[in-house]
């Protein structure tokens, strides 16, 4: 997973540069539907790819505000103090 999503952004950040490319060498339309296919690739499946590959594993309980973790950060910062 780690490299697809390498390959697409490597793949994106080229869209996108060649869509600038062809803007600056004076065909507009060809280069703003570059910019754009890149950014809604980046939009639309690498970001939702990033964020299953990083989320996957992990229990989303542990980063919610429940009583107990509320508690466990109090006795936390009440340790730290001298």
């Amino acid at each position: 997973m780690k490299y697809v999503i390498r390959i697409l952004f490597i793949a994106i950040i080229l869209l996108v540069s060649i869509g600038y490319y062809y803007k600056n060498s004076g065909d507009h339309v060809t280069g703003d539907k570059w910019v754009g296919i890149g950014i809604l690739a980046a939009s639309f499946v690498l970001m939702p790819l990033f964020i299953y590959h990083r989320w996957k594993d992990k229990k989303v309980k542990d980063y919610m505000l429940t009583e107990e973790n509320l508690k466990k950060m109090k006795d936390f910062n009440s340790d730290k103090k001298p």
